[in-house]
């Protein structure tokens, strides 16, 4: 009885409370500190400007096409696989939308029926080829990759002349309401809500960590493992493509190579916000810290003149930096 009086009149320490958190709520504590940290430094050293409500509110709607991309990316991860065919699914699905749509709003729902309908084909062959036939994701999701820039770049030309996409996309990826909120971002908040509900409220989202965690005793419990597999997959591919369609309307047209910027840094905003690499370990809204903490560190390396080969070894140089931070992970394994 003492020793409980005692601890309920002693001092609260943000470090005890910190230390009492799981694994994966200390990454999500980590990921938000270093966005503030990143935004007190791009203030100091970049711009003074990098604190302003206009500056920040243009860097969250370009960060919601990588946030929407991270979505599908940390489904993946967390079934302890990664898709490396975001670049060119992204790329395939917005060059077919814009041309099937040709610039006119009445060919738009033709348009994004054939654009998503890409990203759920290749995830579909990923999620198979992983689930059935014992293929390792990376190897699997490399090989789609390269196969899509081959189609892509056969399907365009060594010339291509690339449509313009249609003025309600671009009005989609770019429009702001009130001068205040980014259309995009409402859109990946719609994302970001569902995939919440999804991961941590339903019974899909426990079947998909039990199967990160291990696959073996998930499917020996009853779990229909392949078809979390797949649904994982196919949920990238549908992401990719969506994403594809709305950099697509940023840019108000397709062209190629418009995804090779974004599969380091979905990656690397999937492991900063805390998704064990390994699977089955994980919070959604750490992968938000982790794309808006991208975002951030992209557009201050932009206004430093930082070449793209230089922010790529920085990338790359973050997600080591996680993984050995905090990327050693517990697995369940029963």
């Amino acid at each position: 009885m003492t020793d409980l009086t005692s601890a309920a009149k002693a001092p609260f320490s943000l470090r005890t409370w910190f230390t009492r958190l799981e694994r994966q709520d200390r990454s999500v504590v980590v990921a938000y500190l270093l966005i503030v940290v990143l935004i007190a430094a791009g203030t100091l050293f970049v711009t003074p400007n990098f604190a302003s409500p206009t500056f920040l509110l243009q860097q969250l709607r370009q960060a919601s096409f990588l946030g929407i991309i991270a979505a599908g990316q940390m489904a993946v991860i967390l079934t302890g696989n990664i898709d490396l065919s975001i670049s060119w699914t992204l790329n395939l699905a917005a060059v077919l939308a814009t041309s099937v749509a040709a610039g006119q709003d009445s060919q738009l729902i033709p348009g994004l029926l054939v654009g998503i309908g890409v990203g759920v084909i290749v995830g579909l062959v990923n999620g198979i080829g992983v689930a059935y036939l014992r293929i390792p994701s990376m190897v699997l999701t490399l090989g789609m990759n390269a196969l899509l820039k081959g189609a892509t770049v056969l399907y365009t030309g060594s010339a291509p002349q690339f449509q313009k996409t249609p003025e309600f996309l671009s009005q989609l990826a770019t429009q702001v309401l009130w001068d205040i909120i980014p259309v995009a971002v409402l859109v990946w908040a719609a994302i970001s809500l569902l995939n919440i509900v999804v991961l941590h409220r339903s019974a899909l989202g426990r079947k998909t960590y039990a199967v990160g965690n291990n696959e073996v005793a998930a499917y020996l419990s009853g779990i229909r493992t392949p078809r979390v597999i797949i649904g994982a997959f196919v949920l990238s591919g549908v992401m990719n493509a969506l994403a594809g369609l709305l950099i697509a309307g940023n840019a108000g047209r397709s062209f190629n190579e418009m995804g090779e910027a974004y599969l380091l840094p979905a990656i690397a905003a999937v492991v900063i916000g805390g998704t064990s690499i390994l699977g089955g370990s994980g919070k959604y809204v750490g992968t938000v810290a982790g794309v808006i903490l991208i975002r951030l560190l992209d557009a201050g390396l932009s206004i430093m003149s930082v070449t793209p080969a230089a922010r790529q070894i920085i990338f790359g140089l973050v997600i080591l930096g996680m993984l050995f931070l905090y990327g050693r992970g517990e697995r369940v394994r029963t």
